[in-house]
């Protein structure tokens, strides 16, 4: 008994008195229990424990978020039409540095009075380039090229990794000399998955371009070097 409550238990002994047949015998029997004392000390440690540890997170993250959003305050926007933005303080402020990008003498939609001009720099292989003819571009024609805010240049971006990028980006500027770029690029777009030299003619014959003008065009590698002047450029840009 002495052992066990050493140990942080209670214990109680009491004799057992067992009759079996015409011999009696006598056992002990103890029960052991926790000490209550004891298991309310051990909860309140691990109390203050997780307290501590709680504590100091939370200490933590409020740190965080305060080193996060120190010196950023919020005011309206009169060119947004007083919808909130964030700023970041004068002198906190690192203005971008000015890119100088031509746009050569690229595909072109919308005004030319347009304020804005996007020069667009893409392929016709990449997935990420069809989701944006998808999704994003419609909402820029028909919110600002086609009401004359925006004005739209599509410039060759072919990755050297995409194995048609490069044909049907020469293939799209012997559309171009025959004033179809813009549904030549519709179609390529629509069928990323078919840039093979074979389908690159279909599509010319299907949007009844002079499909003799346009395989010369494109077998010769006549606008090669024009591709790669785009390609040149963008890489500069960064």
């Amino acid at each position: 008994k002495r052992e066990i409550e050493k140990m942080g238990y209670k214990a109680s002994v009491r004799e057992k008195m067992t009759d079996v047949g015409n011999n009696v015998s006598k056992e002990k029997v103890i029960k052991i229990r926790l000490a209550k004392p004891n298991v309310l000390i051990i909860l309140i440690a691990i109390a203050l424990v997780l307290t501590s540890i709680n504590l100091y997170w939370t200490a933590n993250l409020a740190n965080q978020v305060a080193s996060l959003t120190s010196g950023i305050a919020t005011e309206p926007s009169e060119q947004s039409g007083g919808t909130l933005r964030e700023v970041q303080p004068q002198q906190e402020q690192q203005q971008p540095s000015r890119i100088e990008v031509s746009v050569d003498d690229d595909p072109v939609r919308g005004s030319e009075n347009a304020p804005v001009t996007i020069i667009e720099f893409s392929e016709f292989e990449c997935p990420f380039c069809g989701r944006f003819f998808q999704q994003t571009l419609p909402q820029i024609e028909e919110n600002y090229i086609k009401t004359g805010k925006v004005r739209h240049v599509f410039r060759d971006f072919p990755l050297t990794f995409h194995q048609y990028a490069q044909k049907a980006a020469e293939a799209s500027e012997c559309a171009d000399e025959q004033g179809k770029f813009w549904e030549y690029h519709d179609k390529l777009f629509e069928n990323q998955n078919a840039l093979d030299t074979g389908s690159l003619k279909q599509y010319a014959k299907d949007l009844g371009l002079d499909t003799a003008k346009f395989n010369s065009c494109l077998d010769s590698g006549k606008m090669t070097s024009e591709v790669q002047k785009d390609f040149s450029d963008g890489a500069q840009s960064g």
